[in-house]
């Protein structure tokens, strides 16, 4: 038993090291063969290979990274050639080199000098696995960039003409307070259209959360109750821009405005294990269960005004459902719960630490 186990150590410990090479190898190519991380990327895989040389190729221009000695720019180039046109294994001693291919499509070639070819296909079918993520998360993040422009393009109107109409009806009967409204209009429009990044803080973003219902808490003649429960381990979490004002909206045009008298909103953010959790919850007049779901899979309300969207047809909230799936995955889109005369709240669960994502 005691020999077996010292035969297989070294095997299991050979196969942790190549694993973790290749997730570094999967960190320098988050940008592609384009990216800053190729080079590392060809190093990596000239000591996994054991070659003298490695080069990453592309399918335009000069090669995109180089790790050992050279090559013979004719000789590289003869020998890329071949493999772009076969997309397959080609053989032009003492050079092997392998074509990439992501998706189905021919991105580039992996070229060896001196190393072992029985695993050359292995290793390149791996980095083209790590160009293919690349690939994936580069449009996860056009999608998410195009859903933050039409939420801001879609800034409820609504909002907009009531926020206005508040502050000009004080302005004789209360100047002080309208003085201090049109400042929190002025701070508000500004982070809404802010252009500084596509992640805020928890913190920025409750900031924006406050002015916006002070707005609208003289709109109401000060009988909307705010509370506020934010937990400090929570605040400096970075989150997609944009993600609670439009549930905070939603709840006051859907939740509150329909309800006969006062009513109330509350914001309150916690960690929970890796996770951070924010609930924004109020007990307005509620919904059917079933439209909250429409309503989050893009669906057109069925009666006009019936329907909780932050905006127009369902994009706000639908929207930021959208962005959250779309940056962390299918498992971390908004919770709804709800019934009718019951009030709604809204849960988001978004990892506490994501690599690669930083507030602006």
């Amino acid at each position: 038993m005691l020999d077996r186990m010292r035969r297989e150590r070294p095997d299991e410990a050979n196969t942790a090291r190549v694993l973790t090479v290749v997730q570094k190898i999967d960190a320098d190519l988050q940008d592609g063969l384009g990216g800053r991380g190729a080079a590392s990327a060809a190093r990596r895989l000239r000591r996994l290979l054991g070659a003298e040389t490695v080069v990453l190729a592309g399918l335009d221009g000069p090669p995109v990274a180089v790790a050992g000695p050279g090559p013979q720019e004719e000789e590289l180039a003869g020998l890329l050639a071949q493999a772009y046109e076969q997309a397959t294994t080609a053989h032009r001693p003492p050079w092997t080199a392998v074509p990439l291919i992501v998706a189905g499509e021919l991105s580039g070639a992996l070229a060896v000098r001196g190393g072992a070819d029985a695993e050359l296909s292995a290793v390149a079918a791996l980095v083209a696995r790590s160009l293919d993520h690349a690939a994936l998360r580069r449009a996860r993040s056009r999608i998410a960039q195009a859903d933050l422009r039409t939420l801001r393009a879609q800034i409820s109107p609504h909002f907009l003409h009531n926020a206005l109409a508040v502050i000009g009806a004080r302005i004789r009967t209360d100047p002080d307070r309208a003085r201090t409204l049109l400042n929190d209009f002025a701070d508000y429009l500004r982070y809404s259209f802010s252009t500084q990044g596509d992640y805020a803080t928890v913190a920025d973003e409750l900031q924006a959360v406050q002015t916006y219902l002070e707005l609208q808490r003289a709109r109401f003649d000060d009988r909307m109750e705010l509370t506020v429960r934010m937990a400090p381990e929570v605040l400096p979490v970075a989150i997609p821009f944009l993600v609670i004002q439009p549930i905070v909206e939603n709840a006051v045009r859907h939740g509150l405005e329909p309800k006969p008298g006062p009513g109330s909103i509350s914001v309150s953010g916690f960690g929970e294990g890796p996770l951070c959790v924010i609930e924004v919850e109020d007990d307005g007049v509620g919904m059917d269960p079933a439209l909250a779901r429409a309503v989050l899979a893009g669906e057109r309300p069925r009666k006009a005004g019936a329907a909780p969207d932050g905006g127009r047809n369902g994009v706000g909230i639908a929207n930021v459902d959208q962005r959250l799936r779309t940056v962390y995955g299918s498992e971390y889109g908004l919770v709804i719960e709800t019934a009718p005369g019951s009030g709604t709240k809204v849960v988001v669960r978004v990892p506490r630490f994501m690599r690669g994502v930083v507030a602006n």
